[in-house]
Parts: structure tokens; C-alpha cells; sequence
């Protein structure tokens, strides 16, 4: 279930039909974070709503993006090349509707994924949110290639027992690449869906809400204002 203020939904044409963006908007909003949902969720997932729920507050507005195979009511996902399709003219309307805004982009598990094939200079920086490395048990199949290949700065906010790979293996994978870029914010305890078990007391909720939104709000502050190197 879906819950949370949204200010506005906007209606996204792609060649696959229409998408849905559900805006929160800041109310003096200094960067805008465009968030794709994962394969086998949508936009109400715990780290999505999480994110739209507080980081207005702290002047990010945030849009949430629903697959067109979503709002058709499809239960699977397509290919990826479907899934670039749909997100593509969807970071194109956030950039017109907020086109004074910078530009983040990215999004959890295969929403990350879309976000970082179709990175381009047009984005400040990319927010991925549980990154499949691989199909769980097959390391094998990575798919570093698509992480590696982003031209800008990367936040990987990623579960310490994440099936689909451990911050541990996310940075090794990245390294093998050759790629310096990176942020990885382990998230003790978590798994895939970052979201806390039942049986999580109410402070280690928080603390986990206080990291996720924290590492995000960090990640962008540090982007838009880089702290200048010692000399």
C-alpha cells in the first residue's frame, strides 16, 4: 500500500504507454531527486516513501516515478530496455517541471539500474538504493558494468545481507572496474529491501530512517557544495 502526502501527480508519456510521477515538493527546494522502484514493488516501497516523506523538509523535492508497466496493472516487469524507455521521458519532465533545480537521479534495485544506463550529463548525481550487483547466488552475473559506467558522482545506500550483493562486494566490484567515484553507506542489518523487520525495536527504526535519509542529504549536500581540498 501506497501512503504519504503527495502534492501532484504528472502524467508521463513514453512509447510504452503513460507513467505516473508523484511529486513532493520542498518548500524551498535547493536539488531535485528523480527515484525509480524496483521490479517487484513500486513506489511505496520503505526507502522510496522514506525518501519523499523527509527529504522535502530539508529542501529536496522528490519525485517518485511508477513504471508504465505499473499503472497498467502488469505484475512483471519488462526488459530493461522497456524500463529505459519508460524512464527517460520521466527525468525529462522533472527537468522541465523544475528546471531550476539540479538534476539527481537514480532509484532502488532495478529502478537504480535504469537510472544509471541512462545517466548523462544533464544529472548532478546518481542515488542507488539497494543495487542488484547479481541474482542472488550468482555472482557470476554481475552487472557492475551499468555502476562503473556513470559519468558523476554515486551514493550506493546498500544492506549489509543484501542477497543481490553486500556493500563489501559492491566496492570490490567497483574497484576491479576501476571505478573511484563512489559512496557506499552500508546499512547494518538490512537486506534487499532495506525496509526494518517487525521485530526491530522503535529507536533501531529510527536509527535506520536517520541513515538512509542522512546518507541521501549528505550525498547532495557534499555534491552541490564540494569541500575544497587541502593544498
Amino acid at each position: 500500500m501506497e501512503t504519504g502526502v503527495v502534492s501532484k501527480v504528472l502524467r508521463v508519456e513514453t512509447p510504452d504507454g503513460p507513467g505516473e510521477l508523484l511529486l513532493d515538493s520542498a518548500d524551498s527546494p535547493m536539488a531535485a531527486l528523480v527515484l525509480g522502484h524496483g521490479a517487484g514493488g513500486g513506489v511505496g516501497a520503505w526507502d522510496l516513501e522514506l525518501l519523499a516523506r523527509e527529504l522535502p523538509a530539508s529542501g529536496v523535492s522528490v519525485a517518485r516515478y511508477r513504471q508504465p508497466w505499473l499503472v497498467a496493472g502488469r505484475k512483471v516487469a519488462g526488459p530493461p530496455a522497456s524500463l529505459d524507455r519508460g524512464w527517460r521521458p520521466a527525468v525529462a519532465a522533472i527537468a522541465s517541471a523544475w528546471p531550476e533545480l539540479p538534476l539527481f537521479v537514480g532509484g532502488r534495485s532495478a529502478g537504480a539500474r535504469a537510472a544509471c544506463r541512462c545517466f548523462d550529463t544533464g544529472a548532478t548525481g546518481l542515488v542507488a538504493l539497494s543495487f542488484p550487483l547479481h541474482p542472488p547466488g550468482k555472482p557470476h552475473k554481475s552487472r557492475i558494468a551499468e555502476l562503473a559506467a556513470v559519468s558523476g558522482p554515486v551514493l550506493v545506500v546498500q544492506g549489509a545481507a543484501d542477497a543481490f550483493g553486500s556493500p563489501s562486494d559492491v566496492a570490490r566490484a567497483l574497484a576491479d572496474a576501476g571505478f573511484s567515484g563512489e559512496r557506499i553507506v552500508p546499512v547494518p542489518g538490512a537486506t534487499h529491501s532495506l525496509s526494518p523487520a517487525r521485530s526491530l525495536s522503535a529507536p533501531k527504526v529510527t536509527e535506520r530512517e536517520q541513515l538512509v535519509v542522512g546518507a541521501v542529504l549528505t550525498f547532495i549536500a557534499d555534491v552541490l557544495e564540494p569541500v575544497p581540498s587541502a593544498e
